[in-house]
């Protein structure tokens, strides 16, 4: 395995390259500058994520040290994971002005060329970097970061990641991540039932709403997190959140009051913090984490993270919080959100 040469660049910008959205991270002299998500239809091959990067800021394209991680190896665009890593950073190389490093966890920086051999170490290895960097701050922690599709839940121990898996498939088995997300997750996922009206009623077998329109619903989700287009391709409004949420129960919208639909979100937005409650008190349980362990939360679904914090009964502390005085107010906004772009800038030096 080659290890990558050292940059010279004193600006860096930490990429994570996500199946459906493409975060990136500017640091300049160790301080976020600014931080960007675009939404990336990669499932469709690497022309989508030609189309994203050319969307960017500039700044997004101008020489730096470049450090990626990335999910969307596991896109279905891609014959296997290997080749999904191998291409992707290939693409980074071929396409990033200045150094080019990947992030391989627990292999440490590696050159793109040495992507394909070192797959198992880069693939969806973006939540390895948010973890080490919490434990730059907090010797122990559990980091719950909750996106738009999935949730990792990872503990810290001695200042460094200590995930019992490491690959998807094996953290999956660990709890150390759920398969959940707080935008794109179907709430058919979560429930097969639900109550409206003083009756329990089963719910249609269909994608007809996302958790995106739960929170909508709730009022929880923020403006601008949701990128993805809607499960019956219409608005974002709350009305039309209500309307998807309706069909899945078979009723119209006019069937409810909006005191029904809340009353309905509310319930998959519960059924939804339950899986996410028994995989943190799993972790909590391990003799290495202390009972005063604080639960640090990021993501775009960090209020969620917050509330199963909360539920646990543990401080909860955000990953903005840990690195404020790093954070330009510029760059405030999607750090949380982009914890793993920001986290590889700033462990790149």
């Amino acid at each position: 395995m080659t290890a990558a040469s050292a940059p010279t660049q004193t600006t860096v910008i930490g990429w994570d390259l996500g199946g459906v959205h493409v975060k990136a991270a500017r640091v300049c002299d160790g301080r976020v500058e600014t931080v960007v998500q675009a939404p990336c239809r990669l499932w469709r091959g690497l022309p989508a994520l030609d189309e994203t990067f050319s969307q960017l800021p500039d700044w997004a394209r101008t020489s730096a040290d470049h450090v990626v991680t990335m999910t969307g190896e596991l896109t279905d665009c891609f014959s296997d994971r290997a080749d999904g890593v191998a291409q992707l950073a290939g693409w980074a190389g071929a396409n990033l002005t200045g150094s080019v490093r990947i992030y391989g966890g627990r292999a440490g920086l590696l050159a793109p060329d040495s992507a394909r051999a070192a797959a198992a170490d880069i693939a969806s290895a973006n939540w390895h970097a948010t973890a080490a960097l919490v434990g730059r701050h907090r010797g122990e922690a559990l980091l719950v970061d909750i996106g738009s599709t999935t949730a990792d839940l990872i503990p810290v121990v001695g200042g460094r990641p200590a995930a019992t898996g490491y690959s998807d498939a094996e953290r999956l088995e660990t709890g150390e991540l759920v398969y959940t997300g707080v935008v794109r997750s179907h709430p058919i996922a979560l429930a097969d039932h639900a109550p409206f009206r003083g009756r329990r009623t089963r719910l249609m077998a269909e994608t007809f709403a996302t958790m995106a329109d739960v929170y909508r619903v709730t009022g929880d989700l923020a403006d601008g997190a949701d990128q993805q287009q809607s499960a019956d391709g219409k608005g974002k409004s709350l009305a039309e959140s209500e309307i998807r949420l309706a069909r899945l129960i078979g009723r119209d919208h006019g069937e409810g009051t909006p005191a029904d639909w809340r009353a309905l979100a509310a319930h998959f937005a519960e059924a939804q913090l339950r899986p996410l409650h028994d995989a943190a008190a799993l972790l909590l349980s391990r003799a290495d984490l202390p009972p005063d362990a604080p639960v640090v939360v990021c993501g775009a679904g960090r209020f969620l993270a917050e509330r199963l914090a909360a539920r646990l009964g543990r401080p909860a502390v955000a990953l903005t919080d840990l690195i404020a005085d790093r954070v330009s107010p510029a760059g405030a906004d999607w750090a949380s959100t982009c914890g793993p772009a920001v986290a590889v800038a700033l462990l790149a030096r």
